[in-house]
């Protein structure tokens, strides 16, 4: 997924101007020019005045049953629950998947915080593992071999031979877009019976192997926050190929409420977790362009290449083998030799008003999550000195063609 390029010994304050100079014949000199800014060209104004001349606002309403609708037809996964953001969304997959108290779930070292905080919310422990440096995801590979080590099949379930506590499941992130390893990570769960979880909250438009993500996971994550590729301020969904969990997801996020025209009768511990029209609204009109935001991404990816392949103080990130990436932000990893300068890097971009950002804060390095148990995280660590995240709005992609 990283173009290697020459190694460089040193990186003199000229190569940080070059490479700035590089990214500036891509995105232009429009200036302050964000990470990722939202486009909105299609129908958003219309749905969501509708909204707003009808009086349907809040959970209740059309937007929200066509935009789970459509979310299933574009990415054949049979069912979509929408809910008010990714994290929340996340949290319900952990729920459904029957992770409880006391257990652990596996789950990359290399993500955005609310991949860690959902498991957390259920009062299990994240497990951190290292992920790829050709896709950024889990490492399957590694994975197998690390569970080989510390995981045992008894009483009907896999355990933590160090800890004692149960492996329940493994979250998968799609780290900027790019799809992971799934076949071969969904073989590693099937091996140690763990529900598989994914997070694409980065990742609607990416594919994997012909299909979309979201095929391979019992339950998938989805975000609109105002930074994704398709947005409704926020937002987010749940995946899943199952009835009954749809079903169940539907239910809990409606507070548990038991259907009656004015009674209010719940039978679960419920949240207050449903989208509301008005965001629903916008989502759709954003979910109906996104063919044309992956396909104006995709061109800025290919700029990106092309103006990097001259610069030897970096490599741009480019999609894995078998997967068509949406990239959602577009990256380049810095020459063993140069990631010393990454945040000289980044203060010289802030500085003439291009926003660019390093990869997050790897789990282990959070104080809440420094002492969870983790394999060894070489990939993860050597990443977060080396990657950082370019502008990547749709926008930049047909701009400058």
């Amino acid at each position: 997924m990283v173009q290697a390029g020459p190694v460089q010994h040193l990186t003199p304050p000229a190569d940080i101007a070059g490479l700035i100079a590089a990214i500036e014949t891509v995105v232009g000199h429009r200036r302050p020019l964000p990470l990722h800014a939202p486009s909105f060209e299609g129908r958003e104004w219309e749905y969501v005045k509708d909204c707003l001349d009808t009086g349907w606002v809040s959970s209740a309403g059309a937007y929200v049953d066509r935009l789970e609708q459509a979310l299933a037809n574009y990415t054949g996964v049979a069912h979509a629950v929408a809910v008010v953001n990714g994290t929340a969304a996340l949290h319900m997959c952990c729920l459904l998947a029957g992770v409880q108290a006391g257990d652990e779930v596996l789950l990359p070292a290399l993500t955005f915080v609310a991949t860690a905080n959902a498991v957390s919310y259920c009062g299990a422990t994240p497990h951190l593992v290292d992920v790829s440096e050709t896709t950024l995801g889990v490492d399957p590979a590694r994975l197998d071999s690390y569970l080989a080590e510390i995981a045992e099949v008894r009483d009907g379930g896999t355990h933590n031979r160090l800890t004692g506590r149960p492996l329940r499941a493994l979250i998968v992130m799609h780290a900027l877009g790019h799809p992971a390893e799934m076949d071969a990570l969904a073989d590693v769960c099937a091996r140690y019976g763990l529900v598989l979880i994914e997070d694409a909250a980065e990742a609607l438009g990416s594919f994997y192997r012909g299909r979309h993500v979201g095929h391979w996971g019992r339950l998938t994550a989805l975000s609109f926050n105002g930074n994704k590729i398709v947005t409704a301020g926020g937002g987010g969904a749940i995946l899943t190929p199952d009835a009954t969990l749809a079903a169940r997801a539907r239910h809990l996020t409606t507070t548990a409420k038991q259907p009656h025209p004015w009674a209010f009768e719940h039978d679960a511990v419920g949240f207050n977790y449903r989208m509301p029209n008005l965001n629903a609204a916008l989502a759709l009109a954003q979910l109906e362009q996104l063919p044309r935001f992956v396909e104006c991404k995709r061109t800025l990816a290919r700029r990106y290449r092309e103006a990097l392949s001259a610069v030897a103080m970096a490599s741009p990130v480019v999609e894995p083998a078998g997967a068509r990436s949406n990239y959602w932000l577009n990256a380049c990893v810095l020459a063993s030799a140069s990631s010393a300068h990454r945040d000289t890097l980044i203060a010289a971009c802030h500085e003439r008003g291009l926003q660019v950002r390093p990869l997050w804060t790897p789990m282990h390095r959070l104080g809440m999550y420094g002492t969870c148990p983790r394999m060894p995280l070489t990939v993860t660590e050597a990443l977060e000195r080396a990657l950082v995240c370019l502008p990547s709005s749709a926008s930049l992609g047909a701009v400058h063609g």
